[in-house]
C-alpha cells in the first residue's frame, strides 16, 4: 500500500487521512523528502528561497489560560508580569524601523484586564509606521469578542478599520480536541480556532497556519491537524503559509512529563508530510529558529521554500530555554549553501529584492 501512496503523491494526487497516517508512520525518510521536493518545485520552479526581516513583539505576558507547554505566561501579580503601553510599543516599532525591519509579528498573553480599545489603538498607532503590523491570533480574537461583547465579525471589521490586514496562525498547537484538553484545556477549541480563521479570511485578512508537535500527540492527531487546515484552505484560500515547530521542554509543566525528544529527522519528516498533505498551500516555512540553521538548510530539500524570519526580538522560545538569532547575511548564506538564491519578501510573499 505504501508504494501506491508514493505513486499518488508523485502524480500530484491528493491523499486522504488514512494515507497520510500511513506515510507518517511508515514512509521512508528520504523518499518523503524526494516527493516533497518534487511538489515544491512544481509550485515554485525557480530555485529561490525567501525570508522576511521581522521582529516578534509580545505586548503582554499576562495570561489567564496558563497552557502547560508555555514558559512565557505570567499571572497578573507575578514580579515579572508586564503589559506594554501603546507608547512603549510605538518606541519598539521605531527601533525596528531604524534597523530596516519590514514586519512586526505582534502577539500577547490572554489578559482579560486589557480594554478592547487597547487592541484597536495598538493597530492604529503602529500602522502609522512603514513596518507592517502582523498581529494577534484566533485566541486573542476570541478574547476581544468576549470583552467587547461584539461578534467576531464585528471585531474583524474594527481591526480592519484600524489597519490590520494579516494575522499569524498562533494558538493552534495541535487541532485535535483530545490533545487540546490535555495541554491547553482553557484555550479555545479546535472548531473555534478554525471558525475565527475562516472569519479572518472572509474579511480579507490573510493568515498563516501553524502546528506545535513533539509532545503528547499521535501521528493520527498530526494528520487530523493538517486535514482540518487543508479543508479550510479549500473553502477560503486565506492561508499564505504553513509553519511547524517542535515543543520546547524547558521551564514548563508539560516538559516535566514528556519524554520525547524531537530530532532533526523527526522535524524534516513533518516538513515533508506537510508539503505532501497540504496540496493547496503555496508556502511551507523551514523553522530554523526551532531546530537550528543546519536543519533549516536541509528543510529546503524536504519541501520548504521559505526560511521564515530573522527574529530580531523573540521571547516565547527563549523562555523555554531556546535562543535563536541570525543576521540577514547568515540566513542568506544558509540558503546559498543549500543551492538556492535568497530573496527578501513581504508578509504576503511578494519578493522585495534578491540577495
Amino acid at each position: 500500500m505504501i508504494e501506491q501512496i508514493y505513486e499518488k503523491v508523485s502524480n500530484f494526487e491528493r491523499i486522504n487521512r488514512e494515507e497520510g497516517v500511513k506515510l507518517l508512520k511508515e514512509g521512508d525518510f528520504l523518499t518523503l523528502g524526494k516527493l516533497a521536493s518534487k511538489i515544491r518545485f512544481k509550485k515554485h520552479p525557480e530555485k529561490v528561497v525567501t525570508f522576511i526581516l521581522d521582529t516578534n513583539i509580545n505586548y503582554t505576558n499576562v495570561c489567564y489560560v496558563g497552557c502547560s507547554f508555555c514558559a512565557f505566561y505570567r499571572k497578573p501579580h507575578d514580579r515579572d508580569a508586564y503589559t506594554l503601553s501603546i507608547s512603549q510599543l510605538v518606541e519598539k516599532i521605531k527601533e525596528a524601523q531604524s534597523k530596516g525591519i519590514t514586519t512586526a509579528l505582534i502577539q500577547g498573553g490572554l489578559n482579560p484586564e486589557l480594554p478592547y480599545d487597547y487592541y484597536l489603538n495598538l493597530v492604529r498607532e503602529l500602522s502609522k509606521s512603514t513596518v507592517h503590523v502582523h498581529a494577534f491570533s484566533p485566541p486573542e480574537i476570541d478574547l476581544m469578542s468576549k470583552i467587547s461583547g461584539k461578534t467576531v465579525d464585528e471585531v474583524f471589521e474594527d481591526l480592519k478599520d484600524a489597519g490590520l490586514t494579516t494575522m499569524p496562525g498562533g494558538g493552534a498547537e495541535i487541532l485535535s480536541e483530545g490533545v487540546r484538553k490535555r495541554i491547553s484545556p482553557k484555550k479555545i477549541s479546535t472548531d473555534r480556532w478554525l471558525e475565527n480563521m475562516q472569519k479572518a479570511h472572509e474579511h480579507g485578512i490573510k493568515t498563516t497556519a501553524t502546528m506545535m508537535f513533539g509532545h503528547v500527540e499521535t501521528e493520527e492527531d498530526i494528520i487530523e491537524h493538517l486535514d482540518r487546515v487543508r479543508a479550510l484552505q479549500d473553502k477560503t484560500g486565506g492561508f499564505t503559509a504553513f509553519i511547524a515547530w517542535d515543543f520546547k521542554k524547558e521551564n514548563n509543566e508539560l516538559g516535566k512529563i514528556v519524554n520525547r525528544t524531537v530530532t532533526g529527522i523527526d522535524y524534516l519528516k513533518i516538513v515533508a508530510i506537510a508539503r505532501i498533505y497540504l496540496d493547496n498551500f503555496d508556502n511551507i516555512q523551514a523553522s530554523w529558529a526551532s531546530q537550528g540553521k543546519d536543519v533549516g538548510e536541509l528543510a529546503l530539500h524536504f519541501g520548504a521554500n521559505d526560511m521564515g524570519s530573522m527574529l530580531i526580538e523573540e521571547n516565547v522560545m527563549r523562555e523555554a530555554g531556546f535562543r535563536a538569532q541570525a543576521s540577514v547575511e547568515e540566513i542568506a548564506s544558509v540558503i546559498r549553501k543549500a543551492g538556492f538564491r535568497p530573496a527578501l519578501r513581504t508578509t504576503d510573499y511578494r519578493i522585495i529584492k534578491y540577495l
